[in-house]
């Protein structure tokens, strides 16, 4: 085995490929650790989600401790730990779109899919998530369906939009 060789991290032994184009992506960043954010972004896309053995992953290959990867994930609102539904529904809770009604945007949604705040539904269809600051605030309240901004949304509006988009049955009775 040559030198170069035994410093460089073992591939995962799923032989998952995500991750042989995961250490390209670490690679393009030169190892850096100042790159951790750039890297968890390319993971997620990879593998849609960031869970513990990718973390520990990228923590060996960035030569960083695994709390200090795990605390950049948990603490920016884009990571997520967990698998998502098909369809996400993030609701800003932010000052200005609590106010005009934020919490009862989140509540009818949770009531109606049966679904807590931070969660998926049973069938993996809908993924209900809150963000700090959407920094829309002009159109407050926000809320962000499968990636398009949406503003001054009310309950009814809101589940209108999502039932026109889930399979019959993710929404329960109104």
């Amino acid at each position: 085995m040559t030198a170069e060789a035994a410093k460089k991290p073992p591939a995962h032994p799923s032989g998952d490929k995500r991750f042989k184009l995961l250490e390209v992506a670490m690679k393009r960043h030169q190892f850096r650790q100042d790159a951790l954010i750039e890297v968890l972004h390319a993971a997620q896309e990879l593998f849609g989600y960031l869970e513990l053995d990718l973390l520990l992953f990228i923590a060996r290959h960035l030569k960083l401790p695994p709390s200090r990867v795990y605390g950049v994930a948990t603490f920016y609102h884009f990571f997520t730990l967990k698998p998502q539904g098909k369809h996400t529904c993030v609701v800003c809770t932010g000052t200005a779109c609590f106010v005009k009604g934020a919490d009862a945007l989140l509540a009818a949604v949770s009531k109606q899919a049966s679904v807590a705040s931070g969660a998926t539904t049973t069938d993996g269809e809908l993924s209900l998530l809150t963000a700090r600051c959407l920094g829309a605030c002009g159109i407050a309240p926000a809320v962000v369906l499968d990636g398009k901004v949406m503003g001054h949304q009310d309950a009814a509006t809101l589940l209108s939009e999502l039932k026109g988009r889930l399979p019959d049955g993710t929404l329960g009775p109104a």
